[in-house]
């Protein structure tokens, strides 16, 4: 059995704090104990490191400049080659993480992954490189707006993030290392405690994430929301989907986000990509649409509508 390689990962676009942060971790003798390290650079920026620093000299720098050049064969041959117990990454904020993610043999276990953004460009990048963004926000258990200033909209920032990772941590650097971090609460825009769930049309992303992360928070919740019906004579006799199309970060990411439905008592009149408003109770149980466990929505009672102005769903 391969032994297991902890990695570390640092992301962001060029100039956004990664190299002074990695600087200073390996500075720190709480981190830097001695393991051989492996230091992985997919990008160039001005700031270079200064190993005479690090708090040990077992830190050994390699370069990847294409991130076609990323491959299992190639990470074990470094990590062989310096015998090293872990590895760092620096990676290219113009890359997509799944070019890595792909390349990364199955012993090298992704530890922490923070994001680092340059707070002073941030607005420009979400607007322009929505998908890359998004890319770099997913997955990271940290994010970190270097470069704060006072009067920068923290609220922006915080719904951008929150808009693809619940669970991560933010946190604000201003110019003189002052750190904040974020404490803003995130309300849900709809009452889980009322007798009849209501989920207004541009509230719905947030709800159907809500319930993909705890599904059984809403086990026998009454329920009332928006979307169209889809038929298929593969799905279970009796059986339809039910819910709309959803963008997470741009169109090229637009997918169906819905539920297995049925109806609660006799046969529904329901058309295929037919627009309704239902209403019905959502159980959590197994379902063949599945193949498993999940939402099943037992719809009661089906109202016309005309699609919404917006019919792609968001989180903007």
């Amino acid at each position: 059995m391969a032994r297991e390689v902890p990695v570390y990962l640092f992301v962001g676009f060029l100039e956004a704090g990664k190299t002074r942060f990695i600087q200073q971790t390996l500075e720190d003798e709480r981190f830097n104990t001695g393991e051989k390290t492996l230091l992985l650079c997919c990008e160039e920026g001005e700031e270079e490191y200064q190993p005479d620093l690090f708090a040990t000299g077992n830190v050994y720098i390699e370069t990847v400049e294409d991130p076609a050049s990323l491959s299992s064969a190639l990470l074990r041959e470094l990590v062989r080659k310096h015998r090293a117990e872990r590895m760092m990454v620096e990676y290219n904020g113009m890359w997509l993480l799944q070019e890595l993610y792909s390349a990364l043999p199955p012993e090298f276990i992704i530890y922490q992954q923070f994001t680092f953004i340059d707070s002073t460009t941030f607005e420009s990048y979400n607007n322009n490189m929505r998908n890359l963004m998004v890319d770099k926000l997913r997955d990271c258990e940290l994010v970190v707006f270097n470069r704060f200033r006072a009067g920068q909209d923290k609220m922006l920032r915080h719904k951008v993030v929150r808009a693809t990772n619940r669970a991560c941590e933010i946190a604000y650097e201003y110019s003189d290392d002052k750190v904040e971090y974020d404490d803003i609460v995130d309300p849900p825009p709809y009452d889980i405690n009322a007798p009849v769930v209501e989920i207004e049309d541009k509230d719905f992303a947030w709800w159907y994430r809500d319930i993909l992360e705890d599904p059984r928070a809403f086990d026998g919740k009454h329920v009332r929301f928006s979307g169209f019906a889809i038929l298929d004579n593969q799905l279970p006799s009796g059986s339809f989907l039910f819910g709309r199309q959803l963008m997470n970060c741009c169109e090229a990411d637009i997918s169906f986000a819905g539920f297995a439905a049925e109806a609660a008592v006799g046969p529904l009149p329901v058309k295929n990509r037919a627009w309704y408003r239902v209403s019905g109770v959502i159980s959590y149980r197994h379902h063949d649409i599945y193949e498993t466990e999940g939402p099943v929505l037992r719809v009661e009672k089906l109202e016309p509508r005309e699609a919404p102005e917006q019919p792609v769903a968001s989180f903007l």
